[in-house]
């Protein structure tokens, strides 16, 4: 049986060396300090949580730099790591870790100042989804909805498959404050001709958005099958035309 790890001290037992109680706290030095701690323990909890999930490989997240466009990636790749291979380590080390891939840009200073805030006892998240949320708050509350409001107005199916048009429909959907009748006829608007005239000559329409997936997922499939069937008899025809021609060609001198 394997020897378990050791415990990781916290970096919050106790101040630094440095800090007297009677100065004002060396901010520069307590962050770097903290930032070494992030790293030594993004290695240790990277090992300690493999042997949990052994063999299943999931993707760790990119370096967040507070770009709008990137924050609801970012949250859903840490949920995704930290549910597949952190079960089991302190909600504190599981942020620390998280926060070693926010870098760069603004990002970088809103993490200095968390960190110091940790650090001060004037932050403290219960649990990871509140960290999470704070993140998202933070770098894409109000101009996240309007960014996915202005993707799904632009969303079109074109050629492909009802469900791959669905799935982007979906994800493009959550956050963009569209519901209720508004998000159907946005989804109206998005598929192709051919099934926008079927759903007119049927009697009864969906209610729901997702009894419209239902019917127009139907709809497409048996439209699909029917465009199949008909090149394969028009195949058939043009084979049936050609086989006399060819036989007169080898009978002329």
């Amino acid at each position: 049986m394997p020897t378990p790890p050791p415990l990781i001290p916290s970096p919050f037992s106790s101040p630094p060396p440095s800090y007297e109680m009677s100065q004002q706290p060396d901010y520069p030095t307590i962050i770097r300090r903290l930032q070494e701690q992030i790293t030594t323990l993004s290695k240790q909890v990277a090992g300690r949580a493999g042997g949990e999930a052994a063999g299943l490989e999931v993707a760790k997240p990119q370096v967040f730099d507070g770009t709008l466009s990137k924050v609801s990636g970012f949250v859903t790749a840490c949920k995704l790591y930290g549910k597949a291979k952190m079960r089991g380590v302190l909600v504190e080390e599981q942020i620390q870790w998280m926060l070693s891939y926010v870098q760069e840009g603004v990002a970088d200073i809103w993490k200095e100042n968390v960190l110091e805030e940790l650090e001060a006892g004037e932050l403290e998240f219960e649990t990871v989804e509140e960290f999470l949320a704070k993140v998202k708050k933070e770098f894409g509350e109000g101009e996240e909805e309007s960014v996915k409001a202005a993707e799904l107005r632009k969303l079109e199916q074109g050629g492909r498959m009802m469900e791959e048009f669905i799935q982007e429909f979906k994800r493009a959907a959550r956050g963009s404050g569209y519901e209720g009748r508004p998000l159907v006829e946005e989804f109206k608007r998005g598929m192709n001709g051919t099934i926008q005239r079927k759903l007119m000559e049927a009697k009864n329409q969906p209610g729901s958005i997702e009894q419209w997936y239902r019917r127009v997922t139907a709809l497409d499939k048996n439209w699909r099958e029917s465009r199949q069937e008909e090149e394969r008899l028009r195949g058939r025809k043009e084979q049936r035309g050609e086989a006399p021609r060819q036989e007169q060609q080898q009978i002329l001198p």
